[in-house]
């Protein structure tokens, strides 16, 4: 027997000697990390369970007992989920030699890691940077009440900018009217016809300026104000605290900001010069002509036709400008919404790579574990391929099969012995009580 399996040995190439030994230490290496990867698996597991349990608490509202074993319970199961899942495939996936079972088996990890993705990773994502995400909800909040703000206060601004056209329309019926008084217009000095025209629309664009000019403290107080809020939202995004209870005095803020936006949309005095503009020509109260005889009534009422249509061109001007103020974008209407940390950490996910990175991490890293042990086991079976069992046989595993021998012959021979002596005895006992039939 020693004979052939010396025969035996000596057909081995250097390939086949190398990957024979290849494939020993590798099983010594598999068996001694099969030692402790349970316990790192479950130690992976339970790790992933405790950040889904706080992914968990941050999404329940209540806070009693009830909502406390809930999310236990779930933690739980994702925790036994998890430890099954990668045990089955730690130990199936790598047996795999046909083609169909290793696709198979790998299309189910996909799938399975999709799963636990689903049920876990964006709880732990949630656990490891909620806060921070919800905190980044509240600046981008803070932005865009900012744009709001600065928008309504620029639209405000360029309504105030049309009392310098309004004061220019008046200035220039003032001058008329001086004009008038002294007899430079119509020829005939004095305030009669044309100069109560001129007066009467001087004094609606002054109303109308005085009217302007009242809004610009208002405007000045709100756009003041509404910075203040917004310093104060500001402090509130980064200010230490459970960011829940910062969240809460954030949203009355931001209700108070929105009022003050409102207001300085409302401060805007372009409609009034667009309305007013429009009714300056329209509202003409054409006196009677008070010239003393037909010559200078008709100087008067050729005045009064130029002043009409002067006022008509003024008119068309300043609509036109007001127009232009009506016409730019008014802000888009701001509201803020209250986010949960998970729905913020999806939301802003891209701004948080590195936690969700080691959120999936915690949960998939066993996938990389069973494609090396899937691998190892590939090149074991490559190093053994082709051999016959004297080839792969061990001096441990002759010696236990040498044992093995050893004891069986031993049974063998012990089951002989006592065959033999019950025959014995059976032979004596019926020496001695003959037969008496016989």
């Amino acid at each position: 027997m020693g004979e052939k399996v010396s025969e035996g040995r000596q057909k081995l190439t250097a390939a086949e000697t190398k990957g024979l030994n290849t494939a020993k230490e590798l099983e010594a290496h598999l068996a001694w990390l099969d030692t402790f990867t349970p316990a790192a698996l479950g130690v992976l597991a339970i790790a992933s369970g405790i950040y889904t349990y706080l992914g968990v608490s941050s999404l329940l509202e209540d806070t009693g007992a009830m909502s406390f074993f809930a999310a236990v319970a779930y933690s739980i199961a994702v925790s036994v989920g998890i430890f099954v899942f990668w045990s089955y495939m730690l130990r199936l996936l790598p047996a795999m030699r046909s083609a169909a079972g290793f696709i198979g088996l790998t299309v189910s990890t996909l799938v399975g890691s999709l799963a636990i993705i689903a049920m876990s990773s964006w709880l732990n994502a949630a656990a490891l940077a909620g806060s921070a995400a919800v905190e980044q909800h509240l600046g981008n909040t803070v932005q865009v009440y900012q744009e709001a703000l600065e928008q309504s206060h620029d639209i405000a601004l360029s309504g105030q900018a049309l009392g310098r056209e309004v004061q220019r329309a008046r200035e220039t019926f003032e001058a008329l009217a001086d004009q008038e008084r002294t007899g430079e217009l119509s020829g005939t000095a004095g305030e009669g016809a044309v100069f109560r025209v001129l007066t009467q629309k001087t004094d609606e664009l002054r109303n109308l300026e005085d009217q302007i000019s009242a809004q610009q403290p208002l405007i000045e107080t709100a756009f003041s104000e509404g910075n203040s809020i917004l310093g104060r939202m500001r402090e509130l995004t980064v200010q230490p605290g459970p960011v829940d209870q910062r969240s809460v005095e954030f949203s009355e803020e931001s209700v108070r900001l929105a009022g003050v936006i409102s207001s300085l949309n409302q401060y805007s005095v372009a409609p009034l010069v667009s309305r007013a503009a429009a009714d300056l020509p329209a509202s003409v109260v054409l006196p009677e002509l008070d010239g003393r005889d037909e010559t200078v009534r008709d100087a008067q009422s050729s005045t009064i036709a130029s002043v009409l249509n002067a006022l008509d061109r003024r008119s068309r001007t300043l609509k036109q400008a007001a127009d232009d103020v009506l016409a730019m974008e008014p802000p888009q209407e701001t509201a803020y919404n209250p986010i949960s940390s998970a729905d913020a950490v999806i939301r802003y996910a891209e701004n948080f790579v590195p936690s969700w990175a080691g959120a999936i991490a915690i949960d998939l890293l066993p996938a990389v574990l069973v494609f090396v042990l899937a691998i190892a086991q590939a090149a074991i079976r490559s190093g053994r391929d082709g051999l016959s069992i004297e080839d792969t046989l061990t001096l441990a595993e002759l010696k236990a099969a040498i044992n093995a021998m050893k004891d069986v012959e031993v049974s063998m021979v012990a089951a002989d012995g006592e065959l033999q002596r019950r025959v014995v005895e059976g032979a004596a006992e019926s020496a001695e009580n003959p037969d008496p039939a016989a």
